[in-house]
């Protein structure tokens, strides 16, 4: 099925924990016409079942923690029919989001632009599923799902920072709250591992390896969008405007 005969648009947001991805997922609803928001991590398996890593800790941001076969086919099912699949709810937003600090009058401005110049496409609905880990190598069978792909980045100082102030999180059996130093050791450390193919000398804060987001197709957010939401919410409806009225001439 080509990209004009798919019923649904799927654009993923991905990045290190705590780098925006969910607010910026929120915003884009709120801006674009048409538009559903799916988690991944509404695929997590039982907490029984989240593996415990080498210090006897629940690792919440492995591989292994994600029920990978129902994400696959809940992909599969949106691209074919155009809609959720049946009894597929979302826990994630019963977790909160801190204030974005965007500028309202901004989200107004795109929200008006949207109406404007992708009212034409409006039938075909967008999904943003944004997850922490969706464009790893062990993850390429989920990457080639997507039409657009937007990838957050953020210093460890800071997701550090933003992943502590946090009160913790809605599982599906009870809530999980982050015990001492489990940024370091896993949150970090997780993605440190799957993403450093991507980045020279496998250092994830420093520079990209040339040419390969591009062979991918990961749009990689601009250093200077990171801790600005406005400005990484400009970047990221650029991207996605831009896709939606390519594929209204197809």
């Amino acid at each position: 099925m080509s990209a004009a005969q798919n019923k649904a648009v799927l654009i993923g947001v991905s990045g290190v924990s705590s780098s925006g991805k969910t607010t910026l997922a929120r915003l884009l609803r709120d801006i674009i016409p048409n538009t559903f928001i799916l988690h991944e991590d509404d695929f997590y398996k039982t907490d029984q079942e989240i593996p415990v890593n080498q210090d006897g800790l629940q690792d919440w941001d492995c591989l292994e923690s994600l029920d990978l076969d129902s994400l696959d086919k809940a992909l599969d099912f949106i691209k074919i029919h155009g809609y959720l699949p049946p009894n597929l709810e979302s826990k994630e937003d019963k977790n909160a989001v801190g204030e974005s600090g965007v500028d309202k009058k901004r989200v107004t401005e795109l929200k008006e632009a949207a109406q404007k110049t992708l009212g034409a496409t409006s039938d075909v609905p967008v999904f943003i599923i944004d997850g922490f880990l969706l464009f790893s190598q062990e993850m390429q069978h989920i990457r080639k799902l997507f039409d657009i792909k937007l990838f957050l980045r953020a210093d460890h100082k800071t997701v550090k920072q933003r992943r502590e102030a946090r009160t913790g999180y809605v599982t599906l059996e009870g809530f999980w709250e982050d015990p001492p130093g489990y940024v370091d050791s896993v949150v970090w450390a997780n993605y440190a591992k799957d993403h450093a193919f991507l980045f020279e000398d496998g250092d994830v804060e420093g520079k990209l390896k040339d040419g390969l987001c591009e062979e991918l197709k990961i749009d990689m957010a601009p250093l200077e969008v990171q801790g600005n939401m406005t400005a990484c919410m400009d970047w990221a409806y650029e991207k996605i405007s831009g896709h939606l009225s390519k594929r209204a001439t197809q």
